[in-house]
């Protein structure tokens, strides 16, 4: 006879296969499944956990369960858009622009672009129908001042700003899910993310643009190819954080 955490797993299942829960979305708590299903938190984690040895699910400490996905892999050897890697890969990939406005540089901005105002782009890419990045642009408003909502819509700065691009700076450091991006991302708040910030810079060397990133942890991860056989040669670019 069927137990029943078999049941739940092979609706579960089901439910996958027939895409209600794509690859890569975050699944409903074991608490909202047992409500679903009318079965303890102990029966559903027993029925994940056998979706999870199929490698249909998987889960994180502080994020619950996920439909299994491959990450995306980026590759931190040169200078890309989101877009373009997502193109190399063969996904489907649309943006989503949720705010466009000239306003005061923030902080980190001003710090990077210099005091003044800029063009602010927050938009989510979505991967497959999946929610995988929240990101913020910011760039001067002399350099912006021609750019449309419809414009940053259909296609990214490299591609609108009149300006020869040479290369940028990246810093990725982890960090948590704030209730804002939970919402865009669909995730739990407090989640694990990789925070990725970049400056962009002209040919001149002059900073041009500045953006944020925040991926949930596990969409994707970042690839870097270190050349040197030398242990004593620390690979460019990266650094210990104290």
């Amino acid at each position: 006879m069927e137990l029943k955490y078999q049941r739940i797993a092979a609706d579960l299942r089901e439910r996958i296969a027939g895409g209600e829960f794509a690859a890569g979305r975050h699944l409903p708590s074991e608490a909202e499944l047992g409500g679903a299903y009318a079965a303890s938190r102990m029966t559903v984690r027993k029925a994940l956990e056998a979706l999870r040895d199929e490698g249909l699910v998987g889960s994180r400490q502080g994020f619950g369960w996920f439909v299994a996905a491959p990450p995306l892999r980026q590759s931190l050897a040169r200078l890309g858009t989101i877009e373009a890697q997502l193109a190399d890969s063969g996904r489907r990939s649309e943006r989503r622009v949720l705010d466009f406005a000239f306003v005061a540089a923030p902080a980190r901005a001003a710090a990077v672009l210099g005091e003044g105002r800029v063009l602010a782009v927050r938009r989510v890419n979505v991967v497959d129908g999946v929610a995988w990045a929240r990101v913020t642009v910011w760039c001067p408003e002399e350099l912006a001042a021609h750019l449309s909502l419809a414009d940053v819509e259909r296609a990214t700065f490299h591609e609108l700003l009149a300006v020869e691009l040479a290369g940028a700076t990246q810093t990725i450091s982890a960090g948590a899910v704030d209730a804002a991006d939970a919402e865009v991302l669909g995730v739990p708040v407090g989640s694990p993310a990789l925070v990725c910030e970049r400056v962009t810079r002209s040919v001149d060397g002059d900073p041009v643009l500045v953006a944020e990133h925040v991926f949930p942890g596990h969409l994707t991860e970042f690839v870097v190819e270190l050349t040197s056989v030398d242990s004593s040669v620390a690979p460019s670019g990266l650094r210990l954080v104290r």
